[in-house]
């Protein structure tokens, strides 16, 4: 069996998650690194595998590549995404895939006029509660959601920015709106949303909102309240909340990275829950699939196989939940309700 021959791009916190589900896959083989920081690149190397560059281009030009992961912060994303296109390599993305809606339109373009296979990083779609969830709900009539993503600063520096990082609902929530968007399977129509600030004036280089409420109603009727907050110390709510006429499911997802014991089999850290109320009585499940192997299986599986079927988070449709959140941040600053066009992408 010949490996698949993979390349990345960024080499944080995010990469590292997926070096390790890709140098324990048989069938995948870590070839080079690309990172600004050429120590990160190489320590990374050292750790994991493959050839270090600081270089995308050159690396693109001189390694033989069947994949390439791009782990980049949110205001990096563009012109490696172009460059790995114009190549025609299968390409997965972290997110958020951008902080301008017309950088992530033309990567869109270039992979759709290039037939390029793609997967984006939101992990939750590929956890077992979340296939629970979307087999439970297509019975049931929703009426609607809440959502949140409540808790502290992350240490990075480039998350307290808001035009580096785009905020806490861009950045961090992008995974609650994301499920709920995968859940609810409609277009979202209207969003309308409320930032404050003020709370965090003694952070330095901070300018995000500390806490924002977006509201949010579908095609279909459905209604939607999102939270954010990063203002938090010792304590954090994240989870999804759908409401049925005498049904209620609630979704813990894992926030942790996973990766696979070759010793055991087992597939990782698990972690998060599902709670389903039906009138009173409770069901709970745990969550047993981690989304993180999950997904780097999928993506693996389809540039194997050229059969993308089961990648539940192409790149076309994770531009409409970027969409989603860039409306929100149109809206904080506004205070206006912001009309979205009807399913603008493929």
């Amino acid at each position: 069996m010949i490996p698949l021959r993979i390349a990345a791009i960024g080499a944080g916190g995010m990469a590292t998650g997926h070096f390790r589900n890709l140098c324990d896959f048989e069938d995948t083989e870590l070839v080079a690194i690309c990172d600004i920081s050429e120590q990160r690149a190489v320590s990374q190397c050292h750790q994991y595998s493959g050839k270090p560059y600081t270089d995308y281009q050159k690396m693109l030009d001189s390694e033989q590549i069947d994949a390439v992961y791009i782990c980049t912060p949110p205001f990096a994303h563009g012109q490696q995404e172009l460059a790995v296109c114009q190549r025609q390599i299968p390409l997965f993305i972290e997110k958020p895939i951008a902080t301008r809606m017309e950088v992530a339109e033309q990567i869109n373009q270039a992979i759709q006029e290039n037939s390029v296979i793609s997967s984006v990083g939101y992990h939750w779609r590929y956890q077992k509660n979340t296939n629970r969830a979307k087999s439970l709900l297509s019975g049931q009539q929703v009426i609607g959601v809440l959502g949140y993503w409540m808790n502290g600063l992350p240490g990075t520096p480039w998350w307290r920015v808001r035009e580096q990082s785009g905020g806490q609902h861009l950045e961090q929530t992008t995974h609650v709106f994301d499920l709920c968007r995968y859940l609810i399977d409609s277009d979202v129509v209207a969003v309308h949303g409320f930032a404050t600030q003020g709370s965090m004036e003694t952070v330095e280089n901070y300018d995000l909102d500390d806490m924002s409420v977006v509201n949010i109603r579908f095609a279909n009727g459905v209604v939607a309240n999102v939270t954010s907050a990063c203002m938090l110390k010792g304590w954090e709510r994240v989870k999804l909340e759908l409401l049925c006429n005498g049904l209620v499911v609630e979704i813990h997802p894992s926030l942790e990275l996973g990766f696979i014991d070759t010793a055991s089999g087992d597939r990782g850290v698990k972690g998060g829950t599902m709670c389903i109320n039906r009138q009173g009585e409770v069901e709970e499940y745990d969550n047993d699939v981690n989304g993180y192997v999950e997904e780097d299986r999928i993506f693996i599986d389809a540039v194997k196989s050229g059969d993308t079927s089961q990648i539940r988070s192409p790149y076309a449709d994770s531009l409409k939940t970027l969409e989603l959140t860039l409306a929100a941040s149109r809206s904080f600053e506004t205070g206006q309700s912001i009309i979205l066009n009807k399913c603008k992408y493929p």
